[in-house]
């Protein structure tokens, strides 16, 4: 397992919400190898370093993997102040504190992994493994074949150059193109953003496949949990550094019947969002 910030290993496990962990540790409620640590920063390996927060030792949770189809309205957050519905508002009777790998806006939909586990998430996210995330898309208007080849070379947003993007036309009339777009990198809302570079408005967008694993005939709203062949599919193309494995399902039976942990605040691990 890689280093992490004190405060999110603290938070995952089921200590708080990372702001109120980061309090524990400036009141001096945390201990790493018998020693109190006061400094924001410091980075923990919790599978190889005894950690203890207000006199409990950290205990690692079973890692769990759920595949959810999110529907339009719902936003990627663990909680919001607004009140609207969440996505982990949909995962009922799961227990297990989880957070997106990854984000859809609230006017998106489709495919989004939920885990505890943060090596997945850090794989499916961080640009550098250039995870493949397919969306099918409906833009308004005609779509010319030169804004296609643009779109494959890269484009410049604020942040920079995206990477190249990839567009299929399944179907076009003059009111709008029906397409297939491919991204790696994942700037924030790049898909619609790209699109309106060249003053095309998105009017649908639906995740459908993360890696090779495709959302398939999962509902609206719905969730299932990921199995060990899912997980290999989503990370085929992403060569991992240990093998991710689904948990046995007593495990996860065991998970689901876990005390919820209080959220306090909107929590992510990625900016990616459509």
């Amino acid at each position: 397992m890689p280093l992490d910030r004190l405060h999110k290993v603290l938070a995952h496990a089921g200590f708080g919400s990372r702001r109120s962990c980061e309090k524990r540790i400036a009141a001096g409620e945390v201990e790493v190898d018998g020693k109190v640590v006061t400094e924001m920063g410091v980075k923990v390996d919790p599978a190889r370093q005894k950690i203890k927060c207000g006199g409990k030792y950290l205990r690692l949770p079973d890692p769990v993997y759920f595949l959810l189809n999110k529907p339009k309205g719902v936003v990627t957050t663990l909680s919001d102040n607004l009140g609207r519905r969440t996505v982990v508002d949909l995962l009922k009777g799961i227990k297990t504190r989880v957070y997106p790998a990854g984000r859809l806006d609230a006017d998106s939909q489709g495919m989004l992994v939920l885990t505890n586990d943060g090596d997945l998430c850090n794989r499916l996210t961080h640009p550098s493994f250039r995870v493949a995330r397919t969306y099918h898309v409906v833009v308004q208007g005609a779509l010319d074949p030169k804004i296609v080849e643009k779109l494959s070379r890269g484009v410049w947003l604020a942040e920079g150059r995206t990477g190249p993007v990839e567009v299929h036309v399944k179907k076009a009339d003059r009111e709008v193109t029906v397409v297939e777009v491919v991204v790696r990198e994942g700037m924030n809302r790049e898909v619609r953003r790209v699109f309106a570079k060249f003053g095309l408005k998105v009017k649908h967008l639906k995740r459908v496949r993360i890696g090779r694993l495709e959302l398939g005939t999962l509902g609206d709203g719905k969730y299932r949990t990921l199995t060990t062949r899912d997980l290999d599919l989503l990370l085929a193309d992403a060569p991992a550094p240990r093998k991710l494995e689904a948990p046995a399902p007593r495990k996860l039976e065991a998970a689901a019947k876990r005390r919820p942990e209080p959220r306090e605040e909107s929590e992510t691990h990625a900016p990616e969002e459509e």
